[in-house]
């Protein structure tokens, strides 16, 4: 068999093309996805998505995660992995990066009236 390998649940040899093993149903892969929807406001984004894959790494694999952007013709346009390590940082990134902010004309007056303040004493 080109392109074989053995079950790590059997030890029975099956192609690398199945998703599980035709004798005992173990995972040859195990991963899980999650579908994100794009933001209804973006025009630019309307009828896509990004869907992320998490790859545990099955038998002769590194554990990975895989983002794919997918259209209305649910067709994917472009993908791309990352390491372990980089998916960590990701996840840093946009849990540590604020949610929302004030908009600018708050901000502007808490910063004249903090001015205010300061020049007053």
């Amino acid at each position: 068999m080109d392109g074989a390998r053995d079950c790590p649940g059997c030890g029975q040899r099956i192609e690398t093309v199945f998703r599980f093993c035709p004798w005992c149903a173990t995972p040859q892969r195990l991963k899980l996805v999650e579908l994100f929807r794009a933001h209804p406001r973006i025009e630019s984004d309307r009828g896509k998505a990004l869907r992320v894959s998490r790859y545990f790494g099955g038998v002769g694999e590194e554990s990975h995660v895989r983002f794919s952007v997918w259209n209305e013709r649910l067709e994917a346009e472009s993908a791309v992995s990352v390491t372990d390590e980089d998916a960590v940082r990701l996840a840093r990134f946009v849990l540590t990066t604020p949610v929302s902010r004030p908009p600018a004309r708050a901000l502007y007056n808490r910063l004249v009236g903090a001015a205010r303040r300061v020049c007053s004493t």
